[in-house]
């Protein structure tokens, strides 16, 4: 076994459909392996940003919505897009406002350059916990977005997590490392109390 891994070889790329959010990329390749291979990439325009609001209580905030590629309605933590030309915080702290109407004084990296499903696309995500809440209304809500705001225990968000309630990804990722932090003793204290009291 080499220490140093084959990489994929690209032979040619053209462009098969763009917008403002995605562009479809196909690749004629090379594998690892040596074999030809036909690979279709969809590179994201903008950062993955989610948050995990604490409130005073040791509650967080669900938004839900009517999710177009399933057709179905999702519970979720606030999260969305944000340029990469913008600190993933400062594009969090607009997600917060936007989805849960909400601002924060604590914030908290919880998860950077996560990578959501490598397979087949190149978004990169980035996640935070934050606390000391108020409201905040400085970012006007998505035009296409009817959003519904759930305020759960974060027992319960975990709960609803495990059931299947919660099917979104980030939103698992989110709340399944932030268990793990409360656990394992890696929250700030204010922030602990706050999640167990």
């Amino acid at each position: 076994m080499s220490d140093t891994p084959s990489k994929w070889r690209i032979k040619s790329a053209r462009t098969v459909y763009s917008n403002r959010w995605i562009t479809l990329r196909e690749y004629q390749t090379l594998a690892p392996t040596g074999a030809d291979a036909l690979y279709g990439l969809v590179h994201m325009h903008n950062l993955a940003l989610g948050v995990l609001p604490i409130d005073e209580d040791g509650c967080t905030m669900l938004i839900g919505q009517e999710r177009f590629p399933f057709g179905r309605y999702s519970w979720e933590l606030p999260e969305g897009g944000g340029s990469p030309e913008i600190s993933p915080l400062k594009g969090a702290q607009r997600e917060l406002s936007e989805e849960a109407g909400l601002k924060a004084e604590g914030w908290l990296p919880l998860l950077a350059d996560m990578h959501m499903s490598n397979s087949v696309t190149d978004e990169r995500a980035y996640a935070f916990i934050a606390w000391r809440l108020s409201p905040d209304h400085s970012f006007a809500k998505d035009s296409s977005e009817e959003l519904s705001v759930r305020r759960v225990p974060f027992a319960e968000a975990l709960k609803m997590a495990v059931s299947g309630e919660i099917t979104d990804a980030f939103s698992l990722v989110m709340l399944f490392k932030t268990d793990h932090l409360l656990r394992t003793g890696g929250l700030p204290p204010e922030l602990a109390k706050l999640m167990q009291a």
